[in-house]
């Protein structure tokens, strides 16, 4: 097993202050090794950055089309959303249609991420609902399935024909063996695969159809669509995703997870990218796929979105620059 490779700088004024460390990889559309950084191999939990894999099942199975689910819902599907009204509105509709409510998801009430919608509720003496949950439509899209299945209502269950029809999947696009689960913060369990495998899946999204006749192939191709053509329901305001998919200068979907994970599918280059941040740092996992978006031409190194990620300024509490968080040297070409 090879050690993680340093991918990120923190500097305060002309010193070193810290390094993040971590691993990079990306592929093409036959599964091979383009570059990397790091230890390909490295068994990770990609967290949220999975959830296009784990809505693979709610589009094959017919189950999306037979509820009628517009390229909106399929984007929520795939989100880790802010829980603005802007989410939670198509959520909690998308429930009603099936003829379920709030207590039918099993994700977990959540404060909405969004601080001016969150102190707005505090103040109305109101509380979250589990629709508020940033994972909600990956469970609506989970309870969209159950109903087409004709399951039982305990969806989260790691042997649920839901579970059981995503871990099929997962291995089937990562070509890779799952050694084994997480519990995730919204209590589906998270399969864990290699740094490779997560990178080999992003790029058969990459290479995927929407228009194929082979309903994988098809499902990829039109979730990868979905989360283009909706920077904003994959995300919200002022998240990395969001942001970077707008930025980028041809049309790429971008994806983080929990605990230092980020991904991206370029179909034009159809390649696909997945790194893990060793210490689980946001900032860093932001930094370093900026990183590489630069480098693979798809995001302009000046744009405003890309230097709040890669060219992070660190302001003290005075409002002071004291420092930068920065990719390594050639990171970004």
């Amino acid at each position: 097993m090879m050690n993680p490779a340093n991918l990120v700088e923190v500097w305060r004024g002309p010193f070193l202050e810290s390094i993040h460390q971590g691993h990079a990889v990306i592929c093409d559309a036959t599964g091979g090794i383009v570059a990397a950084w790091g230890d390909p191999e490295a068994v990770i939990l990609p967290r949220s950055s999975a959830k296009m894999l784990q809505a693979l099942p709610l589009v094959e199975s017919g189950a999306a089309d037979a509820a009628g689910l517009s390229q909106a819902h399929l984007a929520l599907a795939c989100a880790s959303h802010q829980g603005a009204p802007g989410h939670t509105d198509v959520v909690s509709a998308w429930l009603a249609e099936l003829g379920l409510g709030d207590s039918d998801l099993r994700c977990g009430p959540e404060a909405p991420r969004d601080r001016e919608i969150k102190h707005d509720m505090i103040r109305a003496g109101g509380s979250p609902c589990q629709w508020h949950n940033n994972c909600s439509g990956k469970h609506a899209g989970f309870l969209t399935l159950t109903q087409h299945l004709k399951a039982g209502p305990e969806y989260v269950d790691p042997d649920h024909p839901v579970q059981t029809r995503v871990l099929e999947a997962f291995e089937a696009v990562t070509e890779t063996k799952s050694p084994g689960f997480g519990i995730d913060g919204c209590s589906a369990p998270n399969f864990g695969t290699t740094l490779h495998g997560l990178a080999r899946a992003m790029a058969f999204f990459a290479a995927a159809d929407p228009e194929s006749s082979h309903a994988r192939d098809g499902a990829a191709g039109r979730l990868t669509q979905a989360m283009i053509a909706h920077p904003w329901l994959v995300a919200g305001e002022g998240r990395a995703c969001t942001e970077l998919m707008r930025a980028t200068s041809e049309p790429v979907a971008i994806k983080t997870g929990a605990e230092g994970v980020f991904v991206a599918i370029l179909p034009k280059q159809r390649l696909g990218v997945a790194l893990k941040i060793a210490d689980g740092a946001t900032r860093a996992s932001e930094c370093a796929m900026a990183a590489l978006l630069v480098r693979l031409g798809v995001l302009p190194a000046d744009h405003p979105a890309v230097q709040r990620r890669m060219n992070a300024p660190i302001p003290n509490r005075r409002g002071m620059l004291t420092g930068h968080i920065r990719p390594v040297a050639g990171l970004a070409g």
